[in-house]
């Protein structure tokens, strides 16, 4: 690449440009690769700021970033061979966008035009985002998406989005009152909105104070599970990890299963949606998910065929819910014994992953020394 791409976009452990970022818990963000082999090496502690990780740390995709370094990465070269002159101009434009926005005798049209010329300057600019955040521009952005044109929403979650990726704004959205505009927008917006909403809400929850905040917000976590059964794909899988990353939070995961949310999330994964498994190896960590689970018929099968035919990651979520249930009901391994589980779990023993080889030997250990199973 013949320009310099901001170092945002690469990784903290390899330098380079990410092309698979994912945030772990500590909130830092780095390339899959990269951090799936400094935890396979048996690190557990974060690369920056060396705080413990759990025993299984999750890695929650940022799709905000790994789009903006794709965007990014289309820009020209010449056009990006002008670093200090373009920055100028883009800090005069974005000067001029911000106060048309934040006008009131703005038209719709005006604020749109400065919506989505602002979306562009901010997915690429550190500086103008801040800029963006300290001129009074989230507020006008925040009546936009109260305005019920789903035009005018749409570019203005997008900004929103785009302005989430600086850490020190996560928490200020959420105090500006975001939460309340994404839950209307979950239940009442159009199908992008409504997908922009939920990755909105995946980005805030990075912050372990958010994902608080949100999980207690009043219909914020029922609004997200009513968009993974009703929504179309992109709704669904953005809904999937939206409520992945709340119930990173031990507190969330008893609020997502109080909102039926299991036999819907069952049905997601049985129709291909793998995130919706990693949500289940989250819920099983919990009373509440695993007697919900144990209530749905075919689950068992949904995960075994996980198993057979799933992503490396999905197995690995698979062979971890299997063993929780397994531990704790004799009907379940009984199940799990007639689906020929012991038989593919040896077939893992030489697998790629150090994650799956230990959750399959756990798995194999459990149903052949689980008590309830004598």
């Amino acid at each position: 690449m013949a320009f310099e791409l901001p170092n945002d976009f690469r990784c903290p452990i390899s330098l380079e440009i990410m092309s698979d970022p994912v945030i772990l818990q500590s909130g830092h963000t780095f390339d899959r690769v990269s951090i799936e082999r400094w935890i396979d090496s048996g690190n557990r502690t974060c690369p920056i700021t060396k705080l413990p990780l759990s025993e299984n740390p999750s890695l929650i995709p940022n799709h905000a970033l790994r789009s903006l370094i794709s965007n990014f990465a289309h820009v020209s070269p010449k056009e990006s061979s002008r670093p200090r002159a373009q920055q100028e101009h883009s800090q005069s434009q974005s000067q001029a966008l911000i106060s048309t926005l934040v006008s009131r005798s703005s038209s719709n049209a005006s604020k749109l035009e400065s919506l989505s010329r602002l979306v562009r300057l901010t997915k690429r600019d550190s500086l103008i985002r801040r800029k963006v955040t300290e001129s009074g521009a989230v507020r006008a952005a925040l009546d936009c998406v109260d305005s019920g044109n789903h035009v005018l929403q749409e570019k203005s979650l997008s900004l929103l989005l785009n302005l989430s990726l600086e850490d020190d704004n996560k928490v200020g959205l959420v105090a500006d009152g975001v939460i309340r505009r994404i839950v209307a927008v979950l239940r009442e917006g159009s199908p992008d909105c409504k997908a922009i909403a939920a990755t909105l809400l995946t980005s805030l929850a990075v912050v372990e104070v958010n994902k608080a905040t949100i999980g207690s917000y009043p219909d914020a976590i029922s609004a997200l599970v009513s968009l993974l059964r009703l929504g179309n794909d992109r709704e669904r899988k953005e809904s999937a990890t939206a409520l992945y990353a709340l119930c990173l939070f031990q507190d969330n995961r008893k609020r997502v299963v109080d909102c039926g949310s299991v036999p819907i999330l069952v049905e997601a994964a049985d129709s291909g949606l793998e995130r919706a498994v990693e949500v289940l190896g989250l819920l099983v960590k919990c009373r509440g998910g695993r007697e919900e689970m144990s209530k749905v018929s075919g689950f068992v099968e949904v995960l075994v065929n996980v198993l057979r035919n799933g992503s490396l990651k999905g197995i690995q979520y698979s062979l971890f819910i299997l063993n929780c249930l397994c531990y704790c009901s004799r009907e379940i391994v009984d199940k799990v014994m007639r689906e020929g589980v012991v038989e593919i779990c040896f077939g893992l023993e030489d697998n790629e992953s150090e994650k799956i080889r230990r959750n399959a030997a756990n798995l194999v250990h459990t149903l052949h020394g689980n008590p309830m199973n004598s």
